[in-house]
């Protein structure tokens, strides 16, 4: 049902608590696979991704070109993008299933995608205060998790080799077709 991608650049550390939640979407069924798009990196990333039985695609090409070859690599109809260090709440699974499922019986998986609210472990002044533009209506981009439709993401033309191809996707995207998620996807401070 939904293939995770994950691009990887020299992220050892960050990739193990971003695989440990898909354990048990893949428990249920819901996770076919990981794709593990690295950037030939020099640490133990590849080993990580392997133990994790992850599928890895190794190439030195920019992080959207590496993105959308994962994508078009994948077997199953969703995507879940996720950047290293994004951690998802315990109630992903549930609520990208119902999500999914939604989207497929009112035929409408062409054309919205599912983010997950951003959250930190350590909160900052500076996630304060998103936080508050999130409150007031202002909306940040939500590349640190994303399900998508495959078809939609082809239509979109998928990542594209910009300097923030997450942003850029999300931009095509668009706020109309964008469902925001209760479960977040909590980022590892630095």
């Amino acid at each position: 049902m939904l293939s995770v991608v994950i691009a990887t650049q020299e992220n050892e550390r960050a990739l193990v608590p971003t695989l440990a939640p898909l354990v048990a979407g893949a428990a249920t069924g819901l996770v076919r696979e990981v794709i593990v798009a690295d950037a030939a990196s020099r640490d133990a990333t590849a080993a990580i991704a392997d133990a994790a039985g992850c599928r890895l695609l190794t190439s030195t090409q920019p992080r959207g070109t590496r993105l959308k070859a994962a994508a078009k690599a994948a077997r199953a109809s969703w995507l879940l993008f996720l950047r290293p260090g994004a951690v998802l709440e315990a109630t992903w699974a549930d609520e990208s299933r119902q999500f999914i499922e939604g989207a497929e019986l009112a035929e409408c998986a062409g054309s919205y995608a599912a983010a997950f609210r951003a959250a930190a472990f350590r909160p900052t002044l500076l996630e304060a205060l998103a936080l508050l533009a999130y409150a007031l209506g202002v909306r940040r981009h939500a590349s640190q998790a994303l399900v998508i439709a495959k078809p939609l993401y082809d239509a979109l033309g998928g990542h594209r080799d910009v300097e923030d191809s997450e942003h850029d996707l999300m931009r095509r995207l668009g706020r109309r077709r964008l469902v925001l998620l209760r479960t977040c996807a909590m980022i590892e401070s630095k």
